[in-house]
């Protein structure tokens, strides 16, 4: 659909930066030109290029867009649930949130497909932001359990990648393969991998010693 010429420039950007995540997600990073993203959007090519000069810009922009959604609900999340020490509420609130970015964003996870398969510069830079604004608060709410005593002494940055690795594992087939993947209640799901990561991380209770009888 043609952009209105009065359309403000921050919501043309907005729309360029879509409509390259589902062109490249249908074409790939090499297949895909500048002057059929400048026709998909209804602008001509020097207008594409008033707004990202470079394609790097262009990549940068649909990672800031994507990295940005859900991150002020995941702030919350983490500052409620270490505050209240409720680790169960926080991981399964995590898992809720990364299951619902990879099914409301199946074209943004193909676009990331594409950058590992193509050698592609936007997989690196992609890794570098979601480990910033990801993995480091993750990391850093494990870091302060285990200080509490609530978790045993694990490396926390591994931890934040086992737990978000398996949670990404069932979000990413999930759009690659709908039809083959078994389904099941999210529910279900999400507390059947949350306890397999508690019982992991978190210090076990001593039994009572019992007393020698004589």
């Amino acid at each position: 659909m043609a952009l209105s010429k009065r359309m403000h420039s921050a919501d043309r950007r907005a729309a360029i930066v879509r409509q390259a995540v589902r062109l490249f997600a249908e074409r790939g990073f090499r297949g895909a030109t500048t002057r059929e993203l400048a026709a998909a959007v209804g602008v001509t090519e020097p207008v594409l290029y008033e707004h990202f000069r470079t394609k790097r810009q262009l990549y940068e922009a649909i990672i800031e867009a994507k990295s940005c959604e859900g991150w002020d609900r995941f702030a919350t999340l983490a500052g409620s649930h270490l505050e209240a020490g409720d680790d169960r509420g926080f991981f399964e609130g995590l898992a809720d949130l990364l299951l619902g970015f990879y099914e409301s964003n199946p074209d943004y996870v193909r676009l990331l497909m594409f950058s590992a398969l193509e050698g592609h510069e936007m997989g690196e830079m992609f890794y570098r932001r979601h480990r910033e604004i990801f993995f480091g608060p993750v990391t850093d709410y494990i870091e302060r359990r285990v200080r509490a005593r609530a978790f045993r002494k694990v490396d926390a940055l591994l931890a934040a990648r086992a737990f978000t690795g398996m949670v990404a594992h069932v979000g990413l087939f999930s759009v690659l393969l709908p039809a083959i993947v078994p389904k099941m209640d999210r529910q279900d799901l999400i507390h059947g991998m949350v306890e397999i990561f508690l019982e992991g991380v978190t210090r076990q209770k001593k039994a009572p010693s019992k007393k020698r009888q004589r």
